[in-house]
């Protein structure tokens, strides 16, 4: 089973793909997780339909997908740490290992009561980042439950929130800008301190009465591939992550983002790179 886009009315349908590459996972927390740091701060419960992760004075906690995966959709829904958050760091982002690693990350960074969160994100290739975005959210994430997305496919990974695109990293190894492609990456998740740069730079410290912190976790699901994908692997009439591109109202709304919330784009960041931007940065059509 696949999904495509409308995007005339926003809502995603329903459409068989018949492939023998592509396979569809809803979550058990208990069958695709484990919890790996933390001692007891990482908690499932509702039978494996609910984690948590807490963060207190001593230690924070995490969690990581028991399957590897080279390519596919990850969907998760969080609600995030709720009241005076500053300095504390969700992170959720793909990752394989080693020092030439490839990782696809969100991570959201804590702030003041009453002040909106920081989603930060980056791509790195071949152990190399320094590709960051960064945006404020359209709604307050602490309230409710929200999905955040991740479509990897050897054309292009697009970072999607509530269905929305927000950034899209195309393959520009036509261009000579390397993209990851062969090294399978596990979903991991963490709840953390990191109050010397998460919030204004580090001056706004994490406030330890407020312990502990927490987020939730629900509604993983991952469509796959069993093996490898390739440009060849079946499409369905609608499309589906495999051979996803943004249609023109998806490429409204990412503009619609990108103008009122985006706060920082590495791509126009001369004083940091004041021998030139990054490769991708100056075609356009690669981000």
């Amino acid at each position: 089973m696949g999904l495509s886009f409308n995007g005339s009315s926003g809502v995603w349908l329903v459409s068989l793909v018949v492939s023998s590459l592509v396979i569809a996972t809803c979550a058990n927390f208990y069958q695709d997780f484990d919890l790996t740091w933390g001692d007891r701060r990482a908690k499932i419960f509702n039978g494996g339909q609910l984690l948590s992760l807490s963060l207190d004075k001593t230690s924070g906690s995490g969690f990581q997908s028991k399957k590897e995966y080279l390519f596919g959709r990850i969907d998760m829904q969080l609600k995030l740490v709720a009241g005076n958050s500053a300095g504390t760091v969700t992170a959720y982002y793909l990752s394989s290992q080693g020092p030439t690693h490839d990782e696809i990350d969100f991570e959201f960074l804590g702030n003041l009561t009453g002040d909106p969160y920081i989603l930060h994100t980056n791509v790195f290739t071949q152990g190399k980042g320094d590709r960051e975005q960064q945006f404020y959210l359209w709604f307050d994430p602490t309230r409710n439950f929200h999905t955040y997305s991740i479509i990897w496919n050897p054309q292009q990974i697009i970072f999607l929130v509530d269905n929305t695109p927000i950034r899209v990293f195309k393959n520009g190894e036509s261009i000579g800008v390397p993209f990851p492609k062969n090294q399978p990456m596990r979903i991991y998740s963490s709840l953390w301190n990191a109050d010397d740069w998460a919030t204004r730079g580090g001056l706004v410290k994490t406030d330890w009465t407020k312990a502990p912190f927490t987020a939730y976790y629900r509604n993983f699901k991952a469509q796959t591939c069993i093996g490898s994908c390739t440009s060849s692997t079946p499409k369905s009439s609608g499309g589906t992550w495999q051979n996803q591109e943004l249609d023109a109202y998806s490429r409204r709304r990412l503009r619609w983002v990108q103008k009122n919330f985006m706060i920082y784009n590495y791509c126009t960041d001369y004083k940091r790179f004041s021998q030139g931007v990054p490769l991708e940065c100056r075609r356009s059509r690669f981000l």
